[in-house]
């Protein structure tokens, strides 16, 4: 959203015919919003296609990766180019992306980023060389970026107060359904239809986006002249800044991190003009994120549980996923019942905690702990990881998060959203939205960073206990080569494969301990923030339907001065579609 009032989510504003002259640096004239019906149903429905569009060209090509890279002939550092790049641009769109959308309109904005997306894919396949490929990459990651916000605007903007918290339900979609049925997907691209497809499949869905959108959104007139008092300054340290941070978090690991001159340069300069950005946009009279709002402690919270529990999401999706690569062996599509089982029924449950939030009687932040315990619980029972576990093993962990996701994205955006004024949306949507996604880039980075230190950590103590205690073994005989010596006359040979058998046996075990290590971690963060969630925020209410207004007694207000305290679909005049 923007810095005005006018481009808020969340207010309701007068016809534009009778708008009022702004002076320059005030907020532009606002536009209508279109009485609720079948029709806006449908361009919501589009949105939020486009929106897992979007997703699904993300997390596809994240899972589906290794075979990218076999087609593709890229290596492992420029498969990380191939995500990061992406990534970068990605998360920096979405920081930036309310003050666009509500300067060329949303309905003119949303639907060129997704004909834009889906329009890239084509080429994709073709690249002949790392850079074009990666060129096309960021432009993709830049018209991807841009749709999640403007979600969450038409959500809380075009649904009446009775059903708007079923609009971040619909927003919540995006950080549980999607993610999860990336790697479905994958396998159905990947081993059915072509490797091609992994790019190719958002053009249809993207066709059939737009076909909604332009049936059901209503056509706000645009605001060129916002470019006047453009945040460039802002903006120039900005976008710098997210994309050198998020290229940190995706290159920290490969390359040891601070060893690295890269990452040394990109740490300095992003960090210095991060830093530079901060301290503007506070300020800054039309910011494009509002720093104070930090200080209010439900927001403050609400953030830091969203970024927790999209990471919290992340890893838990991601070490399944590893230990049966790992360890078992298991290609994607022996992996898919994984994220299928916690994908599919977010269907019913996104909207059953939708409806259970949305009664006043219940307090969400007791809805969020419980949602929480529940992630607590199934990291809990992930801290038992064996090698003997097999991918039946993982079902009740993936029933846990069944419930826990929803529980937990919901009420923590009800949180941050329903406290807020008229007037406050535009400066935090893009705040939101960034954090969102940058905990993908953190959950990638704590991943790698974690498991890395503690496999070495576990490697190390397992050959130092092997070289403490291996004369007292003698006695028991040496099991493997026993095991081999029938196979092959060769003693030297023998020996050879025998150490090699070994070190695959320590490597397994190194990395089942480290994966444990890491349920180990997520559940004291569960914990953690079971308590801090129930004590910090204070209560918010869904929504309430408007209630009639008396007949004016005195002097009706100017019609060009919206009330402040107007109810968010009261009285709206009718826009065309």
């Amino acid at each position: 959203m923007s810095s005005s009032a006018a481009q808020s989510s969340f207010v309701v504003s007068a016809p534009a015919a009778i708008a009022p002259t702004h002076p320059a640096g005030a907020p532009a004239a606002p536009s209508y919003i279109p009485p609720f019906g079948p029709r806006t149903i449908v361009g919501l429905v589009g949105v939020l296609l486009a929106v897992h569009i979007a997703g699904f060209n993300e997390h596809i090509t994240e899972i589906g990766l290794a075979d990218i890279r076999g087609k593709m002939h890229l290596g492992r550092d420029e498969g990380i180019w191939f995500i990061s790049v992406y990534e970068s641009f990605n998360i920096a769109a979405m920081a930036f992306t309310p003050w666009f959308y509500m300067t060329f309109s949303i309905y003119r904005f949303v639907a060129f980023m997704t004909a834009l997306l889906g329009l890239l894919a084509i080429p994709l396949p073709f690249m002949p060389d790392l850079p074009s490929l990666l060129i096309l990459r960021a432009a993709q990651g830049l018209s991807a970026g841009c749709l999640p916000p403007i979600l969450m605007t038409v959500m809380l903007k075009y649904l009446p107060p009775q059903i708007r918290v079923f609009g971040i339900g619909g927003y919540a979609m995006s950080a549980t359904f999607g993610p999860n049925l990336g790697g479905p997907l994958e396998v159905l691209w990947f081993e059915h239809v072509g490797w091609q497809w992994l790019y190719w499949e958002a053009l249809p869905l993207c066709l059939i986006a737009i076909g909604l959108m332009a049936y059901g959104l209503p056509r706000d007139p645009p605001h060129y002249e916002r470019f006047r008092n453009f945040n460039w300054r802002g903006f120039l340290l900005g976008a710098p800044s997210i994309i050198a941070i998020v290229t940190i978090l995706y290159h920290g690991d490969r390359l040891d991190w601070f060893r690295s001159p890269l990452i040394v340069h990109l740490t300095f300069w992003g960090g210095g003009l991060f830093i530079g950005f901060l301290i503007h946009e506070w300020f800054h009279h039309s910011p494009f994120f509002r720093i104070q709002f930090w200080g209010n402690r439900n927001i403050a919270m609400s953030l830091l549980t969203l970024v927790a529990t999209l990471i919290l999401c992340g890893l838990l999706m991601e070490i399944p996923a590893a230990y049966l690569a790992e360890i078992r062996g298991y290609r994607p599509i022996q992996t898919a019942p994984i994220a299928l089982i916690v994908a599919l029924p977010q269907l019913i449950l996104l909207p059953a905690t939708a409806a259970l939030c949305n009664i006043r009687a219940v307090d969400c932040r007791y809805v969020l702990a419980i949602g929480m315990s529940l992630l607590g619980l199934a990291c809990w029972l992930g801290t038992w990881l064996t090698p003997d576990w097999v991918r039946d093993n993982f079902y009740l962990l993936q029933i846990l998060q069944i419930f826990g996701q929803p529980m937990v994205v919901i009420p923590t955006l009800m949180l941050a959203t329903m406290g807020l004024g008229p007037a406050d949306g535009p400066f935090i949507s893009g705040m939101v939205n960034m954090l969102k996604g940058m905990a993908n880039a953190i959950a990638a980075a704590l991943f790698e960073t974690l498991l890395r230190f503690r496999q070495h950590y576990h490697s190390v103590m397992l050959l130092d206990h092997y070289g403490t205690h291996r004369w007292a073994l003698d006695g028991f005989g040496h099991r493997i080569g026993e095991q081999i010596a029938p196979l092959d006359p060769d003693t030297q040979h023998i020996a050879r494969n025998a150490q090699e058998i070994f070190h695959t046996y320590v490597h397994e075990q190194s990395l089942v301990l480290a994966l444990a290590d890491l349920y180990f971690i997520l559940m004291w963060v569960c914990v953690v923030f079971v308590i801090l969630d129930t004590i910090l925020p204070g209560r918010v209410y869904p929504p309430s339907p408007p209630s009639p207004s008396p007949p004016p007694e005195a002097s009706p207000a100017p019609h060009n001065t919206p009330s402040p305290s107007l109810p968010a679909n009261a009285a709206l005049p009718q826009a065309a579609h």
